[in-house]
């Protein structure tokens, strides 16, 4: 056993007590009452960077939430790492799903469940304990390490895009490993090589100044919701086609490869119907479900209201009716030019007698995608093969992780996922969990990573 691998086993309680104690804070990036405590996260982890030997620990301002850098630069010669990860999470409605306070966490058959468990706070706090390990062990790293340590992640990274290019210096790195991510399973490894972008507006529909008496106006003024239904109805066809004038011109097309490794992944559409309690699986057509979740660009409606919503009737036309609608986009499509690209669509479909206004919602990601070629999923895909017996999936994730297409743009660089999440853990929903067993793996496939990286 190697002598970081001893440090690691000898320590593990302390490490998993360490881990509750980063659980209890309510780090909710989304909800402006909890800035404090993501503010209190980052002070956390800029303790436990500290601790665990790095040097030159900051939190730095963002004009939104913070990251924290810190750095160890003691390895002339070999490549710079930045490691990142997110200490801020998801809200927890409905409080009263959970079976345990969300930030009171409760270690159950090995599994501890928390708000934050798997997304991503054990996933984040394992590069530093794999740090530590390294340090106090063989008393220096393999490579030079720098971390990136950011609390927007949840709410789509806003003030980074912004913040990176001033930093450039700071940050620049020869690749970027990524705690944010995960496994296809507990025997399966997997290597992330896309991640869709996204970007979102609101509409909003008004016709009269007030709300008018249907029986002395209907039939004469235009229903502001039924002008709303013929806007988003024009949006998307019947099998699934984005409707969307320009919508899919950037998009860059699968290749023979893309589409063979994404149906080398498991995939049972019988399952997830039953799993979901739906009666088809729907999207655009000449695509897998696979492919469409992955690959392929969306248009949601998330959420559409307006008029009288209590109990009985009122007999009245709404004076105005609202949606949200967001867009997954896929390699090359750019967020800004899509946000243009509907205000142009709902200008053109607003029937007569409303006015639609089209506002952007504070959501931009740009797509991310790698071959999975580069040097650092090559040494990554070494790693999984040696810990997990067998060759990982090449998956793309339907998500966003905003900051890797900043990574690349500022820095030039790829990111390569480094995470041991499953899809089971409930990531953004009641009772998140994560498993004790992948918290420990993770350890040694960072120490691992990092003396490879170092040859």
């Amino acid at each position: 056993m190697s002598s970081w691998e001893s440090y690691l086993e000898a320590h593990q309680p302390r490490f998993v007590d360490e881990l509750l104690s980063f659980l209890r804070i309510p780090s909710i990036s989304a909800i402006p009452s909890h800035a404090a405590d993501v503010q209190r996260a980052a002070e956390w982890v800029a303790a436990r960077v500290a601790a665990a030997g790095l040097e030159h620990v900051e939190i730095l301002p963002t004009g939104g939430h913070p990251v924290v850098y810190a750095d160890w630069l003691h390895a002339p010669g070999k490549p710079t790492v930045l490691i990142y990860g997110h200490f801020d999470v998801q809200p927890v409605d409905p409080v009263d799903l959970w079976t345990h306070p969300p930030f009171e966490p409760h270690i159950i058959d090995g599994k501890v469940y928390a708000r934050g468990a798997s997304d991503d706070k054990g996933n984040m706090l394992v590069p530093i304990l794999a740090l530590e390990a390294l340090l106090q062990s063989i008393g220096h790293l393999p490579v030079n390490v720098k971390v990136f340590f950011e609390g927007q992640e949840e709410i789509g990274s806003p003030q980074i895009g912004a913040f990176l290019p001033q930093h450039k210096d700071r940050f620049a790195c020869d690749l970027v490993l990524n705690a944010d991510g995960g496994q296809y399973s507990e025997t399966e490894p997997a290597i992330l090589v896309a991640l869709r972008g996204g970007c979102g507006v609101q509409i909003d529909v008004k016709a009269a100044k007030m709300d008018l008496h249907s029986g002395l106006y209907g039939g004469v003024v235009m229903n502001p919701i039924h002008a709303l239904v013929m806007i988003l109805d024009s949006m998307r066809s019947r099998d699934g086609q984005i409707t969307i004038e320009g919508f899919y011109d950037q998009i860059r097309p699968l290749t023979d490869l893309d589409r063979d490794r994404i149906a080398a992944v498991p995939f049972d559409p019988e399952a997830i119907m039953a799993d979901l309690d739906v009666p088809d699986l729907f999207g655009e057509a000449g695509y897998t479900p696979q492919e469409r979740a992955w690959a392929r660009p969306t248009l949601e409606v998330n959420g559409a209201w307006g008029g009288f919503q209590d109990p009985g009737i009122k007999t009245v036309l709404p004076s105005m009716a609202h949606a949200k609608i967001t867009c997954r986009l896929v390699a090359d499509q750019d967020p800004e030019r899509i946000v243009q690209l509907l205000q142009a669509h709902v200008a053109h479909h607003t029937p007569p007698g409303v006015t639609a206004t089209v506002t952007p919602l504070p959501f931009r990601a740009s797509p991310y995608l790698t071959e999975g070629n580069d040097h650092g999923n090559q040494v990554v895909r070494e790693v999984l093969v040696e810990l997990y017996g067998r060759e990982p999936y090449y998956v793309r994730s339907g998500g966003s992780i905003p900051v890797c297409s900043l990574f690349q743009q500022h820095l030039g660089v790829y990111s390569a996922s480094l995470g041991f999440g499953l899809d089971d853990e409930r990531q953004h929903s009641p009772d998140e969990f994560f498993r004790l067993a992948s918290f420990r793996r993770g350890q040694t496939a960072y120490c691992m990573t990092l003396e490879r990286l170092g040859r």
